[in-house]
């Protein structure tokens, strides 16, 4: 590794300078484009410190750069403004191929391009000397001023005793907006103003882009549909034809989401309804015989809006985040996309150990809270069955749970509790009513914007307000239903119904987050403010044998965090029966399983995966008690290094050792590798592992568990051989510093 990232970053320093003074807005105020530093390149995976983001102007008068020495995006500000140029200076490579508009918006009724130029005369590359030749379309919007600034929050995040290390928020770059009008001829208004919105960040390159519509007319307008985002992106390759079952490769250079997903573990089925790759009608010279290559980026909800902007009113989109990728290498591409959920969502860094209390009897919560605290854990949630209701809303209920709380607070340990949204029928006209041929995603829905579903979000509102409680495990959130039912004054019917409860849900917890509660949320709302979704397994698995359970542990959390940080995916361990299995599937009585017990512990903490111990106790003897607290003793002293990133080592499987190695360069400890024996023998192995995104280059010293570090010089290809012994069934680990 140590060859080869290096020589594909030497074009990246061509950006890297001082930023531009704040609120710059006209290209006179800004610094030109920088020659190269004398500085060497780094890989920003390791140091991303070098690279800050700013706008520059460039040797044309008409132009702009917004780049941070990773990514750099280009725009004509004549006879138009539109992206002109997007290249990835980690590979030297440029994004895209051709120039589409900045934006689209479709108001009543009337479609509208935002900025944008015509005439290129071949859409598979684009060349320099075309862009004097291209025009402004007559019916776009036209370009009439920019503003420079630093991004701001999309919303507060109240950062609470939870362990979220090198947090920032808002995060450090540039932001970077472009301002166009109708033209005077234009339909349905001459006065409309749209603005286009950039956010690029330090030592990253993502760059999130947005729109608003302003309305200073004195009659209401609607917004029927908008495309935030349209790239010509290079073609991934080129497939002449295409047969059934076989379906076209899609350019993976952008990973592309934004903060409207849902209904989904994993980001692009989340992002099914917004973020589109289609066929470009203007690429008449692709290879595919019948021009269905899909290298047209289209960021635009399916549905809707069809919001309406009252007079003086302004109209906001969802937010796309673009990621730049600079390697097909899964690791790397994983540790980018983990890097960007730590700068645009730095909550899902905060990773509390949780148990799932059973039951909500209130001496029982206090025992559990106790029990908690004794060993170290931090957040007690009173699950799903325990007799837990948020919708109780009795003035005697309040009181209690606060009294919990109260309690709670005073031994430091969080209290939260489950409730269910989706999948359930609430009746009396509240239910979703889904178009004709297709139905709920989970069966049932009730509508958020029927009375029933505003009388849901207040209780919630208030429960937390008055409660204490810190924590909200949401089952069944939103899952992107549509609604035939006109449900005034929020929802006039169908074309509305998404859009109009995504922003009751993802308003509600973006409270949440700026109100300190924490949210479990079995869905991605990672970007709208939730803090963790499951790692990715199948329930009726906690059901099979015990040994069975732990292979699967570490198989869900190997995969599961190729997309996702160890603190961003919740897994599980059934202290008592849980949808079955019987004894041979639970873990109680404790003391009886105490090995299994440990391992269900160890195969989740050393991974720096939190996990939802569901029972009514953590402990029932204290020799069950010294072995827990020993664990969480044990995973907090090395905390850091174990929240941090993972390169995949060997996936379990039951047959041979398996392994996972955290890094962080930045740490005392800059790695960690976790080593499991599923064997019912001991085993001897030597392990190569890849020491790169450790940062050390030359030499590593590497200690097994607490003993003497041992010096390793690292191969050419930044690696080094470790012998491993580990005894049956078990587990070892060794701290590279």
């Amino acid at each position: 590794m140590r060859n080869v990232v290096p020589c594909l970053l030497i074009s990246v320093f061509l950006s890297v300078a001082t930023g531009p003074a704040i609120g710059a807005t006209d290209t006179a105020s800004l610094p030109k484009l920088p020659r190269a530093p004398s500085a060497p390149p780094t890989d920003w995976l390791i140091d991303a410190s070098p690279y800050k983001a700013a706008v520059y102007r460039t040797e044309m008068p008409d132009e702009i750069v917004l780049g941070n020495g990773l990514i750099r995006r280009t725009f004509r500000l004549a006879p138009n403004a539109a992206t002109v140029g997007f290249d990835n200076l980690m590979t030297g490579q440029t994004i895209i191929r051709g120039v589409k508009p900045e934006a689209i918006v479709t108001i009543d009724g009337v479609r509208c391009e935002v900025g944008g130029l015509t005439g290129q005369p071949n859409y598979a590359y684009l060349l320099p000397e075309w862009l004097e030749q291209l025009k402004a379309a007559p019916d776009a919007f036209r370009f009439v001023g920019f503003t420079v600034a630093k991004p701001v929050e999309r919303f507060a995040w109240k950062q609470v005793r939870r362990h979220a290390p090198n947090a920032t928020w808002p995060p450090d770059g540039v932001y970077l907006r472009m301002d166009y009008e109708a033209p005077a001829s234009a339909q349905p208004g001459p006065k409309l103003r749209v603005s286009v919105h950039y956010e690029l960040y330090d030592g990253v390159p993502v760059i999130s882009k947005w729109i608003t519509v302003h309305n200073p007319t004195d009659k209401k307008i609607t917004v029927d549909r908008f495309t935030s985002e349209m790239l010509a992106v290079v073609e991934h390759s080129n497939w002449v034809e295409k047969r059934e079952g076989m379906p076209f490769p899609r350019p993976d250079v952008l990973h592309v989401e934004t903060d409207m997903a849902f209904g989904a573990f994993q980001p692009g089925t989340a992002n099914r309804l917004a973020v589109h790759w289609r066929t470009d009608p203007q690429f008449h010279t692709q290879v595919n015989y019948l021009r269905q290559t899909p290298c047209l980026l289209t960021v635009e909800p399916t549905y809707g809006p069809a919001q309406i902007v009252e007079p003086g009113g302004t109209f906001e989109s969802f937010r796309a985040f673009e990621l730049v990728h600079d390697a097909t290498d899964r690791d790397r591409r994983g540790l980018a996309l983990r890097r960007m959920y730590r700068t645009i969502a730095p909550w899902v860094t905060e990773n509390p150990l949780m148990m799932h209390m059973r039951t909500a009897n209130p001496a029982a919560v206090r025992g559990a809270v106790d029990q908690c605290a004794e060993v170290g854990f931090e957040m007690l949630i009173l699950s799903f069955g325990s007799g837990f209701n948020v919708e109780n809303d009795s003035p005697e209920y309040i009181k209690l749970c606060k009294d919990l709380a109260d309690y709670a607070r005073e031994k430091q340990i969080e209290i939260g509790g489950y409730s269910l949204l989706a999948s359930r029928r609430v009746g009396g006209g509240n239910d979703v009513v889904s178009p004709p041929g297709t139905s709920p995603t989970f069966g049932n829905c009730p509508a958020l914007t029927s009375k029933w579903g505003q009388d849901y979000f207040r209780k919630l509102y208030e429960f937390f307000g008055k409660t204490g409680f810190s924590l909200l495990e949401h089952d069944g959130s939103y899952p992107g239903d549509r609604d035939t039912t006109a449900r005034p004054p929020l929802q006039r019917g169908l074309d509305d119904s998404q859009w109009a409860q995504w922003r009751i849900i993802s308003d509600f917890y973006k409270w949440c987050r700026a109100n300190g509660v924490y949210l479990n949320v079995p869905d991605f709302y990672y970007l709208a403010g939730s803090n963790k979704c499951g790692m990715g397994y199948r329930e009726v698995n906690w059901s099979l044998p015990r040994a069975q359970q732990v292979i699967h542990t570490r198989q869900n959390i190997y995969d599961g965090t190729w997309q996702k940080t160890p603190s961003m995916g919740w897994m599980f361990v059934p202290l008592t029966q849980y949808h079955g299995g019987g004894a041979a599937a639970t873990i109680e009585p404790l003391d009886e399983h105490l090995d299994h017990y440990r391992r269900m512990l160890t195969s989740n903490l050393a991974m720096g995966v939190q996990a939802c111990y569901r029972g009514p106790r953590l402990y029932d003897t204290d020799r069950t008690k010294a072995m827990v607290k020993q664990q969480v003793d044990w995973f907090k002293k090395y905390r850091d290094i174990l929240e941090s990133d993972v390169i995949h080592g060997r996936r379990a499987d039951g047959r041979e050792l398996d392994w996972m190695l955290h890094v962080n360069p930045k740490l005392e400890h800059k790695g960690m590798l976790v080593v499991f024996n599923p064997l019912k023998e001991a085993a001897r192995r030597t392990l190569k592992v890849n020491l790169y995104y450790t940062g050390l280059t030359d030499t590593a010293k590497i200690r097994e568990q607490e003993g003497t570090p041992q010096s390793h010089e690292l191969a050419r290809d930044d690696s080094v051989e470790i012998p491993v012994e580990i005894g049956p069934e078990g587990f070892t680990w060794f701290v590279v510093e």
